[in-house]
């Protein structure tokens, strides 16, 4: 059985009731909050909630839509209360997706001669540019190898113990920050593919990391310096979504936009890209 059947069938299993409930949770709102956002009465929240009432699927929808639910496990609730998944999931490679991948091509171009990269919600490269490229190469040619990635995944890349942590030099600054987003995007996307990540990397995290995350204060931009070749590479990170995506892979696509944090870093690429053929 695939992992995606196997999540789907877990899906129905729990069903509908839990999955409302769950994600009411994960959002922080009581009964009360989600009835007066959504334009439903708390009573009918309730009842749907304690499967004293099915839900229709324009009322899915609706509740759904508030809670900001990934169109995946939009996907999800609608099979959990017995109704047909409305979100197609297509490749990269398709027809229909050539709009969207046309602009993240122009998105990673334009960004050029500084890094940026395509991240799914489980963290795994999807298309990177050339200066991103280069970066990874300086950082060893068997990278993805030594971090076990079957795809480039950023998260491997951060907290797998053969990956970058051994040339940040600012890591005991970074690291709180970076789990605590790891583990933001792990509950607020859901899925199992995500919770596996941050299982298998919890694992690695050292006490002083675990015991900051809850502490870490919020900054404007707090750059990630590596010591790379004898020089520091100091680069801070712009995120990009396509907020009003109909398909499940453009919902979970976002663009990663990596900004040089002095200008050592920036000369550093714009010599690099004048110097390729």
């Amino acid at each position: 059985m695939s992992l995606i059947t196997a999540e789907r069938r877990a899906t129905a299993d729990v069903g509908f009731p839990l999955l409302l409930r769950t994600w009411r949770q994960k959002r922080r709102m009581s009964q009360l909050d989600l009835a007066l956002t959504s334009g439903v009465s708390q009573r009918h929240v309730s009842f749907l909630e304690s499967g004293r009432a099915n839900p229709s699927r324009g009322m899915i929808l609706q509740l759904s839509e508030t809670l900001e639910v990934p169109l995946r496990d939009r996907n999800d609730w609608l099979t959990a209360a017995g109704f047909a998944p409305l979100f197609r999931t297509r490749p990269l490679d398709d027809p229909q997706m050539s709009q969207v991948m046309s602009a993240v091509r122009m998105m990673l171009t334009n960004h050029e001669p500084f890094p940026a990269i395509a991240l799914d919600r489980a963290w795994n490269v999807r298309m990177s540019n050339a200066p991103f490229d280069m970066m990874i190469a300086m950082l060893g040619p068997d990278l993805w190898d030594r971090v076990g990635a079957r795809q480039p995944n950023l998260m491997r890349l951060f907290f797998h113990p053969a990956g970058i942590r051994p040339v940040v030099k600012n890591w005991a600054k970074v690291a709180p920050l970076l789990w605590r987003r790891a583990l933001k995007e792990a509950e607020a996307v859901g899925g199992q593919d995500v919770a596996a990540l941050v299982a298998e990397f919890s694992a690695y995290q050292d006490p002083h990391t675990l015991a900051a995350v809850a502490d870490t204060g919020l900054f404007p931009v707090l750059p990630v310096e590596m010591e790379i070749g004898g020089m520091t590479v100091s680069l801070f990170t712009v995120i990009a979504t396509f907020g009003t995506a109909q398909d499940v892979t453009a919902d979970e696509l976002r663009i990663e936009s990596l900004f040089p944090a002095d200008e050592a870093t920036e000369a550093l690429f714009r010599n690099a890209a004048a110097s390729r053929p």
